[in-house]
């Protein structure tokens, strides 16, 4: 066999090809493309309908700057810092005390849920579509449909277990846990149930009897948890900047439920800073009122003294240099009077190794110094006048202290009174009307865009998984010449159908009809009056008038261009007979509407005479051989003489004898007839034989001394793919 010389293709050539047929096979496939992409269109508009809008709040708060409350006034100058942490308050919004109280607040640990339909009951009662008749007596809640629990108590052990309430007839409803009934309850009534571990009172219940809500208690860790999971809080201002402005926005699908829970959380939040401020004046006030009784006693006690020394000395007069040190002495006294008090304030903030507490030591020193300096001036008066102004020196500096924390006191009570913490709320929580989630225009974008983007994959996936040949190109790349090219014809697929016997698992297709003789015109049998004028020129070298052909697999349409052919040929004026060799599932009997028995295999097995087995048909010049009754050794009946016997004594009385036989690649009944014949035709089918298929075929006849001579393409499609790449080959 000679080499078919290869065809040389430029790179830029091949790369337009391939694009080409890309564009092609896209092409081919754009209904099923636009199908998909709409399909997948809908499918985000029905998914952004159904699904749950997601709402949107907040509020605003303020964190002003502290002003410490101390007995004696702001420590900001002592402690060299600034009482201003925007982030130690976004902590304290967070925690689970603020939070907390405001689950306890709105009993958030408590959800009630309907049973609602799967996918839509969320859309049917957002739209308060209401119950149909067919509906009745069903759990699902539907639009206008609602409860009122005034009071859900459940015991700790139960907590996490769903309670259905259902609605019974009358003004009653029945408690289910598991689907087991607990107990029956009035409307408007506390009902306790499960020996006190469960107390119900349902205020309302606008359902019709068999509707059903769903109660559970969660834990309080979990309801605390779940609300701050929804809030989100950020300083409102310029990056780098500390506005002390907060921003508490949150999230959920129940609009009033966001603007209760955000005003929750920030009233929460007020409150306990208010206390936060109170209680640091309640403390001071605290110390101070502890110091009070003391300070009272000492000046008491100071007078007392006094008095006293001057009753025993008849009255002594104090000079004016002792006067001077008197008044200095309280100055002192005072002044270490409020260092001890904000030492005591300090203590509890710093250790004494902070730089603050070690200054205010610093200056405690200094006046213990000058306080020694002083009494070493007074130490050098006479002994009465020093006894007078230690006596009297007593006497003031502890009433000036006294009346000093008096005073403080007074203040404190007023503060502690009208204390306003240093958190203002600005905005209160709102809500837009407008849902943030889902985005709609943007699913459905993105729909169509996956689902544009999935079929042209599937479509060109397929394309790549898809070997099978499409052009005479690729089969005369194997070294055999392609004949002809039969365009896939709606008439004969009109002539096909499917017959299933009872003893078969699947059904298989039957030709019921001749395409040749119902539509002459028909473009397929022009193109076999192609082959029929191309195997003229053929068998001119051929060493007999005996035309085999066959397939590499089943449903390449072989028995189609047997027939066919043949009655081409017959109408030309030729005498022509087919015998269907394909003695295992021949279908040649099937288009001439006759059945199998008496055909070749009996004539081989002896059975019947020729006379016999000879049909003709309704075409003149066109007779045919059935392949009759399966028999169980088809193969050795074409190996047995009597088959030569038969083709060489009634080939000269025919101009043309077509045989039709099984695929090559399935058993070796068309190797066995190819030796006997002049011409072996192989039929590929469009995009079903793949090339290397072929080959095998092609190899496997070769192997038995068979030539196949050519090869027809069937049922070749018009498909832009083969097109673009192949346009010399597009029927139209």
């Amino acid at each position: 066999m000679t080499q078919m010389p290869s065809i040389p293709s430029a790179s830029k050539e091949s790369d337009e090809i391939e694009l080409g047929r890309i564009f092609g096979v896209l092409l081919d496939h754009k209904w099923w493309i636009i199908f998909i992409t709409i399909f997948s269109a809908l499918l985000g508009i029905v998914y952004s309908t159904l699904s749950t809008p997601i709402y949107q709040g907040d509020a605003l708060v303020q964190i002003e700057r502290r002003s410490t409350l101390s007995p004696l006034g702001d420590l900001s100058n002592v402690l060299g810092v600034e009482d201003f942490n925007t982030s130690a308050e976004i902590q304290i919004l967070q925690s689970r005390m603020v939070l907390g109280q405001a689950v306890d607040r709105l009993g958030q640990d408590t959800l009630i849920m309907p049973v609602s339909l799967p996918y839509i009951g969320d859309y049917i009662m957002r739209r308060g579509i209401p119950r149909p008749s067919f509906m009745e007596g069903q759990p699902h809640i539907w639009g206008g449909e609602s409860i009122e629990v005034a009071r859900f108590q459940l015991a700790a052990g139960r907590r996490g277990q769903v309670i259905v309430v259902e609605r019974a007839n009358n003004e009653s409803y029945r408690v289910l846990i598991n689907d087991q009934p607990v107990g029956i309850g009035d409307i408007g009534r506390v009902v306790v149930f499960l020996d006190g571990e469960l107390e119900l009172r349902i205020d309302e219940f606008n359902a019709p009897p068999g509707a059903q809500f769903r109660l559970f208690k969660m834990p309080r860790s979990s309801a605390i948890s779940s609300l701050g999971s929804r809030l989100l809080i950020l300083e409102a201002g310029g990056r780098g900047t500390s506005t002390g402005v907060l921003r508490l926005s949150m999230t959920g699908t129940d609009r009033q439920e966001i603007e209760n829970s955000l005003n929750a959380v920030v009233e929460t939040f007020l409150t306990q800073n208010i206390e936060r401020q109170s209680a640091q004046a309640e403390q001071s006030l605290a110390f101070l009122e502890e110091q009070a009784p003391e300070l009272r006693s000492q000046l008491k006690l100071a007078e007392e003294r006094l008095n006293e020394y001057r009753v025993k000395l008849d009255s002594i007069d104090v000079s004016s240099e002792a006067q001077t040190a008197i008044q200095r002495y309280i100055a002192i006294e005072g002044r270490l009077n409020e260092l001890e008090f904000e030492e005591a304030e300090l203590a509890q903030l710093f250790q004494p190794s902070h730089p603050s507490y070690q200054a205010l030591m610093r200056q405690k020193q200094h006046l213990a110094d000058e306080k020694a300096e002083l009494n070493a001036r007074v130490n050098e008066l006479p002994a009465a006048q020093q006894e007078v102004l230690r006596l009297t020196r007593d006497v003031e500096v502890t009433q000036a202290i006294y009346v000093n924390v008096l005073n403080k006191i007074q203040e404190l009570q007023v503060a502690k009174a009208g204390s306003i913490g240093n958190v203002r709320i600005i905005d209160r929580a709102q809500v837009g009307y407008w849902p943030i989630a889902p985005n709609k225009t943007r699913i459905v974008i993105l729909a169509t865009l996956i689902g544009c983007m999935l079929a042209v994959g599937g479509v060109l996936l397929r394309a790549l998984l898809r070997r099978g040949v499409e052009t005479p190109e690729q089969i005369e790349a194997t070294g055999v010449p392609v004949y002809a090219t039969i365009p896939l014809s709606d008439g004969q697929s009109k002539l096909v159908t499917r017959v299933k016997h009872r003893r078969d698992r699947t059904g298989k297709q039957v030709i019921s009809g001749i395409l040749a003789s119902l539509n002459p015109t028909d473009p397929a049998v022009e193109a076999l009056r192609s082959l029929r004028t191309s195997l003229h020129f053929v068998m001119l070298e051929a060493k007999n008038n005996l035309i085999m052909v066959t397939g590499s697999s089943p449903g390449a349409g072989k028995s189609f261009v047997t027939i066919n052919l043949g009655v081409t040929c017959a109408q030309a004026g030729q005498k022509v007979l087919i015998i269907d060799a394909d003695m295992r599932k021949g279908q040649v009997h099937n288009a001439f509407a006759e059945t199998s028995k008496g055909g070749l295999s009996e004539l081989l097995a002896g059975k019947v005479e020729w006379q016999e087995v000879i049909r003709p048909t309704r075409v003149p010049g066109l007779f045919y051989i059935s392949r009759g009754e399966a028999p169980p050794n088809p193969s050795e009946l074409l190996v047995h003489e009597n088959f030569n016997w038969f083709l060489d004594g009634f080939s000269p009385e025919y101009d043309l004898v077509i045989i039709d036989t099984p695929p090559a690649l399935a058993v070796t009944d068309a190797a066995i007839v190819g030796k006997r014949v002049g011409t072996t035709l192989l039929v590929a089918r469009f995009r079903m034989n793949t090339p290397r298929e072929i080959s095998a075929a092609l190899r496997r006849l070769e192997t038995a001394g068979v030539t196949v001579k050519g090869c027809i393409l069937n049922a070749m499609e018009n498909k832009a793919a083969v097109g673009y790449g192949y346009h010399h080959y597009v029927y139209k």
